[in-house]
Parts: C-alpha cells; sequence; structure tokens
C-alpha cells in the first residue's frame, strides 16, 4: 500500500473504538435528553431545579475537564472507571444536557391548540402527549439531535488524552514515531468526514420520512 495509505491499517486501529463511543454515548444521550427535559418541564420544583441544574453544570463547563474529572478524580474516592467508560459516561452526560434543552424548548414549541383539541376529544393528559404532542415536538427536535450527533463523532477525540487508543490517539503516535504530520493527521480528516456525512444524510432521510403527509 502507497503512502499515504499506508498507515490505514494503524489507524483503522482506533476507528472502531471511536465508532463504539459514538455509538453508545449517543444512546445514552438520547435517553438522558428526554429524561432530563421531561424533567425540566415538570411540576414539581424539586425535578425541575434539579434537571436545570444539571443541564447548565454539564452546559457550561468544558467536555475536557469533565472527562479529566471523572477518569483522573473519582479514582481519588475508590470510583473507578476505565477509560472508556469515562468516555462514554462524560460524553453521553455533556451531549444529554443539550439535548435536554432541544427537547424541552420542542415540547412547549407544540401549540397550545392541539393540547386543546386533544382534551376535547376526552383523551387523558398521557395520551395527548404520546399522540399528539411528542410526534409533533420529536419532528422538530430530528435536525438540531442530528448535528449534535456530528458533534459528539467529533468529540470522541478527546478521549485520546486519556490514553484511550482511539482514531485520534493512533494519529498522535504515527505523527511522534513516524513524523508523518501531514499525512497521518490529514487521513485523520478524511476519516471523520467519511464517517459524519453519512449520519448527516441518514438524519436528513429521517426526517423527510417522517414528515411526509405532514403540513
Amino acid at each position: 500500500m502507497s503512502p499515504p495509505f499506508d498507515i490505514l491499517p494503524i489507524l483503522f486501529r482506533g476507528l472502531g473504538i471511536t465508532i463504539e463511543l459514538t455509538l453508545v454515548s449517543a444512546v445514552l444521550a438520547f435517553f438522558i435528553s428526554f429524561i432530563v427535559g421531561f424533567g425540566r418541564l415538570a411540576k414539581f420544583k424539586l425535578i425541575k431545579i434539579s434537571a436545570e441544574l444539571y443541564t447548565e453544570f454539564f452546559r457550561g463547563t468544558s467536555l475536557l475537564v469533565q472527562l479529566f474529572w471523572v477518569y483522573f478524580v473519582l479514582p481519588l474516592f475508590n470510583v473507578n472507571l476505565t477509560a472508556l467508560q469515562a468516555g462514554i459516561l462524560i460524553l453521553g452526560l455533556h451531549f444529554g444536557a443539550y439535548g435536554s434543552e432541544v427537547v424541552r424548548s420542542s415540547i412547549l414549541a407544540v401549540p397550545k391548540g392541539q393540547t386543546e383539541t386533544g382534551i376535547v376529544l376526552n383523551m387523558k393528559p398521557r395520551q395527548i402527549l404520546w399522540r399528539i404532542i411528542l410526534p409533533q415536538a420529536f419532528l422538530m427536535m430530528i435536525p438540531t439531535f442530528g448535528n449534535y450527533l456530528i458533534e459528539l463523532l467529533k468529540a470522541t477525540a478527546v478521549v485520546s488524552l486519556i490514553t484511550l487508543p482511539d482514531l485520534m490517539f493512533q494519529a498522535s503516535m504515527l505523527q511522534n514515531t513516524t513524523l508523518r504530520t501531514a499525512e497521518s493527521f490529514g487521513m485523520v480528516l478524511l476519516i471523520y468526514f467519511c464517517l459524519a456525512y453519512p449520519l448527516t444524510l441518514g438524519v436528513r432521510w429521517v426526517e423527510r420520512k417522517l414528515s411526509v403527509g405532514r403540513a
């Protein structure tokens, strides 16, 4: 295999970890988004305040500092996580905080007339939420969720700083051992693009499919 493609086998060693980090932390972030998003709309003040504090804390502090804190500080309290576990946890918590705002704002963006229609039809509050509000709100969430998924993919590169051998870690090792800086990081740029672009197309496809038949 000729340069610069001869370094691809080494980079591919970290590709699987990058993909695993992205998928698992995205699932975690998705569920956290809805749990915290609903919490921010709760009538109980304690739940609402707790959800808001969580959101503001993770949105207002650095992702890198959060990662370092979990991986290097928690062991001082006898809480030991592997680099992979720490990466998944922090990426999920961090992007879940951003996603919770998407959930909250999308639900509030559904016209009140839709709720009133459900009441007229003698539907229970839970039925109104699941059959009327959420289907419309979820359609509004998709574009922003798609953007956050791409951002999450790119953010996985920070786990290389806690020695997790992901794509970025392998590129850094290549650069240190071969001094082929431009080739190593150039190929990484290309690989990240090849991962991100299909995700973008996939999100657009889902949005189109769910929009069929809607005004």
